[in-house]
This record gives structure tokens, sequence and C-alpha cells, in this order.
């Protein structure tokens, strides 16, 4: 955890704190773990460990369709409710059935897929500091999901909805808030009323509208979010539904009698985890700890608070207000407005630091970031003022002054990927980023070009799993020449390494090192580019494009 000094935490003992950060490294490993063997058995690109908030909204959407279609056929009337979905199971089993059986699993997919997102985003420490509006809009998302399963139960009125029906209501009773008992609606079958029917269908469909409001809140920070998961991983996450439709179809239970107690009832534990506490637990102790735990998750971001980086910051002499840092933003906290002051450009960069998670990447983006320029003070359009680039000009060149052999390397790594002390050498220099992608393409340049090193090795988190969500990405975009700014062609790229490892695969990084460096023995000599001083002005980018 990101919780420094005890000035910062008087309240968080030393000796706890490193438990705290010991269980969250094991944690943050067993999901590296998981992901090495996925991306084996799947490729990166089609990870479904690394596209949960994906494959989130498309469970969601696979839900609505088929509850639309289910719907066409389905009776409100509590006598015919029962009949209609058996109608849909039984005689249109090939369509109704198909149908009812994947609104059922990709319901239950819906679940797992949403906890496993909330566990992997709080073991990667990624809902702290700025990024705490994606967190504390997701924890209300539980509660929807489960109004919705829980209602949907409801209306299949078998001997499940009936349990359902009698626990819910009596723990909504416990509240003491209603004018009269609202499970005396279900003593028999004479009490209940179609009203009361009708009211949960409606709910039913209310709140997964309601849902689809709050998940598009949720991702209303994050610049380039994706709803949709890969199309291969889409593709054959729906055929395993519907496989699993086929071979082992949703069915009713034995239909509802209020006037029977139901002795055997097949449970579903994905939406009803809680519901055998009620026999246990008082219905008020379980609100308590059903709503303690809500608001416990709700103030995470704040117990204690990360240690936020220094934010960027926009020098208007060298801004012209070109945007590449509001594209490549992940966060949306680099926005364009009017010019105020009187440069012949109409717009300047504008950082949010309520927004601004201190990445770097923003740096990375700016034509004006260019080591290469020496006839003034490297200052470009936006900047770390942690790291800003002519800090990172001056620590590389000084790591890599006493560097030898034919294999010279120098590592920029990610802050949040492997160790990269380890790789120290006499022919190997580290330096180490915020976020890879900070690194402009020219850096690169750079260093090849102008025989600082022999060859280049960029490291950082594991592949398909940034931690500042588009670092690894966009890298890989710039130095393919398909985002701007791009390395120049006149850059040989087998002088240029990537390992995106992670924490977990720290005997692959170095393998992978020392098999690039042979790689580089094995080259001719490279070619220097004759220095020449050079200054670039904002909005030139001579140096950046071929």
């Amino acid at each position: 955890m990101a919780c420094p000094a005890s000035s910062v935490c008087p309240w968080i003992r030393p000796g706890v704190r490193v438990q705290v950060i010991g269980i969250r490294s094991v944690a943050k490993a067993a999901f590296e773990g998981a992901d090495n063997v996925f991306n084996r058995a799947f490729t990166p690109a089609w990870n479904p460990l690394c596209h949960l908030g994906t494959l989130g909204w498309f469970f969601y959407w696979i839900v609505i369709v088929s509850g639309i279609y289910l719907y066409i056929f389905f009776d409100t009337g509590i006598n015919q409710a029962y009949e209609s979905l058996e109608y849909l199971t039984n005689v249109q089993w090939y369509a109704g059935g198909v149908m009812r059986s994947l609104h059922r699993y990709a319901s239950d997919a819906l679940i797992i897929v949403m906890m496993l997102h909330l566990l992997r985003e709080f073991v990667m420490d990624r809902y702290r500091g700025s990024r705490w509006f994606t967190w504390f809009t997701g924890v209300p998302l539980l509660w929807l999901v489960f109004a919705c399963g829980i209602s949907g139960y409801w209306m299949v009125w078998d001997v499940l909805a009936q349990y359902i029906a009698i626990a819910s209501t009596e723990w909504l009773d416990s509240l003491g808030i209603f004018g009269q008992s609202i499970a005396r609606n279900f003593l028999n079958n004479d009490t209940l009323s179609g009203r009361f029917f009708t009211l949960m269908v409606f709910i039913h469909i209310a709140v997964p509208l309601f849902m689809l409001l709050v998940m598009w809140i949720h991702i209303q920070r994050q610049r380039n979010a994706r709803v949709n998961p890969p199309v291969g991983l889409a593709v054959g996450t729906l055929g395993m539904l519907l496989a699993l439709s086929l071979a082992r179809p949703a069915l009713s239970q034995a239909p509802a009698n209020l006037d029977k107690v139901p002795s055997v009832i097949d449970f579903d534990w994905f939406y009803l985890v809680a519901y055998p506490l009620l026999d246990t637990i008082p219905g008020q102790t379980l609100w308590a700890i059903a709503g303690g735990g809500s608001l416990l998750l709700l103030l995470l971001p704040w117990l204690p608070p990360g240690q936020r980086r220094a934010t960027a910051s926009v020098d208007l002499d060298n801004c012209n207000g070109c945007g590449r840092c509001v594209e490549d933003c992940p966060f949306s906290a680099v926005s364009l407005q009017p010019r105020t002051d009187d440069a012949a450009f109409s717009h300047e960069a504008v950082v949010s630091d309520n927004l601004c998670t201190g990445c770097g990447i923003c740096v990375g983006a700016c034509p004006t970031a260019t080591p290469f320029r020496r006839t003034s003070e490297l200052i470009p359009g936006i900047d770390l003022p942690d790291l800003g680039i002519q800090e990172l000009r001056e620590k590389t060149l000084s790591a890599i002054a006493n560097l030898s052999g034919n294999a010279r390397v120098v590592v920029f790594g990610c802050s949040h990927g492997a160790g990269l002390e380890q790789l120290q050498g006499a022919d190997v220099a580290v330096l180490k980023l915020p976020c890879v992608a900070m690194l402009p393409p020219s850096f690169i340049d750079f260093m090849i070009t102008r025989g600082h090193v022999n060859g280049v090795f960029l490291t950082g988190c594991a592949d398909g799993d940034c931690h500042y969500r588009l670092g690894i990405e966009w890298t890989g975009q710039r130095l393919a020449g398909e985002r701007d700014p791009y390395l120049r062609k006149r850059v040989p790229r087998e002088r240029i390494a990537e390992s995106w490892a992670g924490i977990t695969r720290n005997k692959r990084l170095q393998q992978e090192l020392r098999t690039f460096q042979d790689r580089l023995r094995a080259l001719p000599p490279f070619k220097r580019t004759p220095h020449r001083s050079t200054g670039v002005r904002a909005g030139e980018a001579a140096e950046h494009h071929a």
C-alpha cells in the first residue's frame, strides 16, 4: 500500500502496514501467476482476466437481450408465470429454453467477473488517489446486480422463489420502516396480491436500466474506456455459454405453494449467499453487516489515502495546444482550453490536479519532450515536476557514462513492474519511470543513433495489465509508427527489445535481457548519426518524424 510515513497515516502501526503490503504483494503475484497461465492458453490479447470489465458489459447485454425475448412470452400473472416459463423451457426449448439458460448463466457469470474485477483492482492498488471515482461508483453496482438477480428468481414463482419471497420480506420487515408487515402478503395463496407480483416485474425491468446509467457513470473518467471485449474472446465466451445452455438447461423447481413449506430447494450460491445467514443472524444485524461492509468498500480509497505523485504541469512557452497529451491521457486529466496568453495558438493544455495520477504518459506524447534539444533549456510543453525530461536526460547520461563492452544497454522500466535493480551491471544501466509510456520515442532515438548505447530495453507491467491502463499499448504503437509521436525510421528496430514481465517473471526478464545482449553482440557496429545542435520550438517535431 502506498502509505508513506507515520505523519500521513499515524493511526496505522508500521508492523501492520508492512504485513498488509506483504499480503497485497502475494495476492498480486497470484493474479499475475494466473495471468501467465491464461496468457499461454489464450494469448495476452484474449486473456479473460485482463478483460474482466469488458466481460461484465458483455454479460450484461446478453442478460438484457435474452431478458427481452423472455418477456415477450412471459405472463405476469401469479398463476400463469410458472406455466409460461415451463412452456419456454420444454416446448420452445430450441429458442425460449436456450434464451432462459443464457439469461441464467450470463447472470451468474456477471457476478463472477464483477467480484474478480473488484478484487483485482484492490490488489493492484488501482482504486485510490485520483482513481477513487471509478471505485466509488462501482460499489453500488454490486447492490443493483443482486437486486436484479433476486427479483428475477422471484418471477419464476417456484419453491425457490417462494423461499426468496418470504425470506426477503421478513428481512425487509426487520428494518421497521414499513407501516405494516410485507411478509404477511405471503401467509398463504389467498393473501398474495397480483399487484405485489406486478411490482416485482417492474423492479426487474427498472433496476437493470438504472444499472446501465451507473455503469456509464462508472467509466466517465477513463479516456478510451473499453466496453466490448476482443471479438475472439466474445465469440468464445458466447459459444461456451450456448454449449452450457444446451448441455445443462436452466429449469424451474416445483411450483410455489404458500400453503406448504418447501422441504428441499436447489440453492443458487451466486445470488443467495447471504440468505442462509437469516436463519442464524437477526435481520437487523445482517442489515448492519451488509450496510457496514458496503460503507467500508466505499471508503477504502481513503483508508488510508494513496500517496499521490506530483501532477503534471504545463509550460505555455512550449505548448502549442496540439492535443496529443489530451488524446493519450488514460484518465481524462488533460483537456484543451482557450489560450490564456498572447501566443499565436488557439488552445492550451490544462491539467486537472484532481484527475491526474502523475503517470507521465502525457509527457511521452509531447513533441517538445526531446533530448535532442540543446540550444535552450529542456522544458517541454507538459512535464512532471518530480521527474522532468531534463532530469531524465541527465540521469540517463550519467547512468550510461561508465558502461563498457559492445552490448551496452540502457533499461527503461516501469516502477510497477519487476525489480530492476537485479538487471544493473557493467554493461547495463537502469532507469525507473512512473510508467514506461512516459519515455518519449525520441529518447530511444537519442540513445541509439548518438552511440550512447548499443541497445534500449523496455520493461514494465505484465502484458495486458498496465497499471495506468494504456501505457504498454501506447508504447507499442509509438514504436510501430502507429501513434504520434512515433519512433523515427532511422532507428534500427533490432536494437530495441521489450519484455512485459510484471513482478513474477524476474528470471525470464533477466534471460530476455541476456538474449538481447547476445543479439547486439552479433550485429555489425552501428554507424552513429553526426552530432549537431538542434533547437526545437513548440509546434516543431523535426526530430520526431521521418
